[in-house]
C-alpha cells in the first residue's frame, strides 16, 4: 500500500501524463495501452474498460510499482522524502523496474545523490530513437519532486 504522503503527489503526476483513454491503443512505441497508461497482456485491440476499471488498475498498478521500487531500493523507504518516492515510483510506472533496476538512475538514488539522480532521470527522454517532449515534460516533472 502506498503512504497517502506519496500518493497524493504520485497520482496527479501519473494521470498528467498518461492521460485517460478507455479504449486499447498503441502507445508511441507500439505497446498496447489502456486506461492511465496500463498495459500488458490483458490489454488486446478491441478493450473497452469504464471509468472505474481505468481507476481500480491505476491504483493497483501504482501500488506494485512503488512495492518494486522498494523491492529494488529498500533503503529509499526511509530516506527518501514522499515526493522523491513519488517521482522514482513514477519513473518505473513510465519505463519499467527493469530499467530502473539497471540504471546508474538506481545507483544515484540509493548513494542519495540528489543531484545526481535529476541529472539520470533527465537522461530518459528517448522513446523510439527520438526525444518526445511528453517525455522531456514528465522528466522535468519529476526532477521537481526530487527537490520538493
Amino acid at each position: 500500500m502506498i503512504p497517502t504522503a506519496v500518493s497524493s503527489i504520485l497520482v496527479p503526476l501519473v494521470q498528467r501524463f498518461e492521460g485517460c483513454v478507455l479504449e486499447a491503443y498503441r502507445d508511441a512505441t507500439g505497446i498496447w495501452t489502456i486506461g492511465w497508461g496500463h498495459t500488458g497482456q490483458d490489454v488486446v485491440p478491441g478493450l473497452i474498460w469504464t471509468q472505474e476499471q481505468a481507476d481500480a488498475v491505476l491504483e493497483t498498478d501504482l501500488a506494485v510499482h512503488y512495492d518494486q521500487l522498494l523491492a529494488i531500493s529498500p533503503r529509499l523507504a526511509s530516506s527518501a522524502t514522499p515526493s522523491q518516492l513519488a517521482a522514482l515510483t513514477d519513473f518505473l510506472y513510465n519505463l519499467g523496474a527493469g530499467t530502473y533496476r539497471n540504471s546508474t538512475l538506481r545507483s544515484a538514488a540509493e548513494a542519495e545523490a540528489w543531484q545526481n539522480v535529476k541529472l539520470q532521470l533527465a537522461k530518459w527522454v528517448h522513446a523510439g530513437g527520438k526525444v518526445l517532449p511528453g517525455l522531456v515534460a514528465r522528466r522535468s516533472a519529476e526532477i521537481a519532486l526530487i527537490n520538493a
